[in-house]
């Protein structure tokens, strides 16, 4: 070999090695936290002002040996011919290959294909911190793909806040408006209908196949960023059980797989080798010590949000047991307890004073069983040959409204109950579903309720670490004590002269007005409408107290309105 001369240019860098130091690995409790799990967002449409720079594909590393003699030449003539790559994880690797899928493959998967369609979304949020008004519009893109009785299935956070919904086929150039007909938050569902008959020809449904097992092949479809067509990416079942779903902020069941999944890929389908769906693509996990780690929602919860919206004509959400529990693996514990060496269970630690379950249970119950299924004392039960699961895999099987039966050990007596199964109401709740915040204002102070929306508006995605302990202590821990309670707070004080020394208030509870306890935020603004005292008092978290003269601080608030430009004094849900 002659010499090569150099190029001129900066000295390229050396390689890094893609090698795993066993000795900088955290645990894997600390990996997978529920704040390294990202949705799959959607693909943000906004486009910069100027010239759109040119797109230059990134090339994958260079390999000695070359996988296939030829790839580019083959995925050409794939594309010529079936319009599709299949996307290959070769195991071992680390290398991702493009191959043209074979024709008895094509022929599984392009009837399936054809069902996978482009969702346009324009999203308007609310403004959680100036609750009066609503964040600027944006668009985004995500999948879906057509079932039975001419609906689509895609992800909730791929609609959420929607202003309009649009709908393409894969190689048409029509996009169809669609109408969004229930969403589910807890389970990141969302169903969608087109009017439009046009939408529907040449369209077949796609059939839901059984839960998969491990190893077994899935096919991830859908439009992720990188391109504007439809895309394949295959790879294998690694995991099944109760995962976070980071939208719902709840526990469910999911699939793991090693299959790409990015931003886009949102709502759209896992097939299996008979060319079945199994799964929805819609979130991953982001790590700098985790690769290809995707999560698929599995369909026994897709068929759950299917029947209840058939059932109810609405989405009714997943019940679930609004209770703490302890496992009771240590030995001494059992015995104290009176449980005898063949029992099994867990203890009860607190119930949700707002919960049916609460008029039958008490605090250091031990669930037995649940509808006859026995509970380990790690809370787990069988659930298929050689696998156990989380026993709240059994309560999210029913529907709200279900009777079940439970079977707990109490003062060395087994007792059976019956109870009534409802969906959990949080003190802080995850979502505000679709309506937008409520608010009230007086004198310029901002009372609002507290949410996650909230929060995250406030303190940003970090709202955990840089939220105030108190908030976050409610957030974790506390309960409501009555069905309409909330946690309302001083948000900001719109500065005024009625206001002077109460500036830095912001994002404190409030306790109480007059010395009467305030459960909700109807309630403080029924009774400050209704104060007929010479002053108003607040009392608030850390002792704090705010008094204002009733009469100016009414008569101000007018002026301060006209100020900032705010339309109302309250939100339209406090009006009525």
């Amino acid at each position: 070999m002659g010499k090569t001369n150099r190029k001129r240019g900066r000295k390229p860098k050396d390689q890094v090695p893609d090698t795993l130091d066993y000795q900088m690995i955290a645990d894997m409790d600390e990996v997978f936290s529920v704040s390294s799990v990202e949705l799959i967002e959607p693909s943000n449409k906004r486009r910069p002002r100027g010239r759109p720079p040119k797109k230059t594909p990134k090339m994958s590393d260079t390999h000695e040996k070359p996988l296939f003699i030829s790839s580019a030449r083959r995925a050409s003539h794939a594309a010529e011919n079936f319009d599709f790559v299949v996307s290959v994880s070769v195991p071992g690797d680390g290398l991702s290959a493009e191959q043209p899928a074979g024709m008895e493959e094509v022929a599984r998967l392009v009837p399936a294909m054809d069902a996978v369609v482009k969702v346009f979304c324009v999203h308007t949020e609310p403004n959680f911190s100036l609750p009066w008004q609503r964040k600027r519009q944006y668009s985004s893109s995500s999948s879906g793909f057509v079932i039975s009785g001419r609906r689509v299935l895609t992800n909730a956070h791929s609609v959420e806040h929607y202003t309009q919904v649009k709908l393409k086929k894969r190689g048409s150039d029509v996009k169809y408006l669609a109408t969004v007909l229930a969403i589910g938050t807890e389970c990141d569902i969302a169903m969608l209908t087109v009017h439009d008959d046009g939408f529907w020809e040449g369209v077949s449904p796609v059939e839901f196949g059984d839960l998969p097992t491990l190893q077994d092949a899935v096919t991830v479809v859908g439009y992720p960023i990188g391109g504007d067509t439809i895309s394949v990416t295959s790879g294998v079942v690694s995991r099944i059980e109760i995962l976070s779903y980071v939208h719902g902020s709840t526990e469910l069941l999911g699939l793991q797989i090693d299959a790409a999944i990015n931003s886009g890929n949102s709502g759209g389908p896992a097939f299996n080798e008979k060319g079945n769906c199994v799964g929805i693509a819609f979130q991953s996990l982001k790590h700098e010590d985790a690769e290809n780690i995707g999560y698929v929602i599995p369909t026994p919860v897709i068929k759950h949000f299917i029947q209840d919206y058939e059932k109810n004509g609405a989405y009714t959400g997943f019940p679930i047991l609004c209770l703490e529990w302890q496992k009771m693996e240590n030995p001494d514990l059992r015995m104290a307890m009176g449980m005898k060496p063949d029992q099994k269970g867990v203890r009860v630690r607190r119930i949700d004073p707002t919960a049916p379950e609460s008029k039958v249970l008490k605090p250091s119950d031990i669930i037995l069983s649940f509808d006859g299924v026995n509970i380990a004392n790690d809370g787990t039960v069988p659930f298929r040959h050689g696998e156990r699961i989380g026993f709240s895999y059994l309560v999210s099987q029913k529907y709200t409204g279900d009777g079940a039966t439970i079977t707990v050990l109490r003062d060395s007596k087994m007792l059976k109950f019956h109870i009534k199964l409802a969906t959990h109401r949080r003190i802080i709740p995850a979502h505000n579903k679709g309506k937008p915040p409520s608010y009230y204002i007086i004198a310029g102070f901002v009372f609002s309720t507290v949410s996650v929306p909230y929060l995250r508006s406030e303190y940003g995605k970090d709202y955990e670490y840089e939220a105030p302990v108190k908030l976050l202590d409610k957030l974790l821990h506390s309960m409501p004590q009555s069905k309409d309670e909330q946690l309302v707070v001083v948000s900001q004080v719109l500065v005024a002269d009625i206001n002077i020394g109460y500036e830095d208030i912001v994002n404190t509870q409030v306790l109480a007005f007059n010395g009467k306890p305030v459960k909700n935020l109807k309630s403080l603004a029924n009774m400050v409408e209704s104060c007929e005292e010479e002053f108003l008092e607040f009392d608030l978290e850390y002792q704090q107290i705010v008094v204002l003269r009733t009469k100016t601080a009414k008569a101000a608030t007018l002026d301060i309105l006209t100020t900032h430009c705010i339309p109302s004094k309250m939100s339209d849900d406090l009006k009525t």
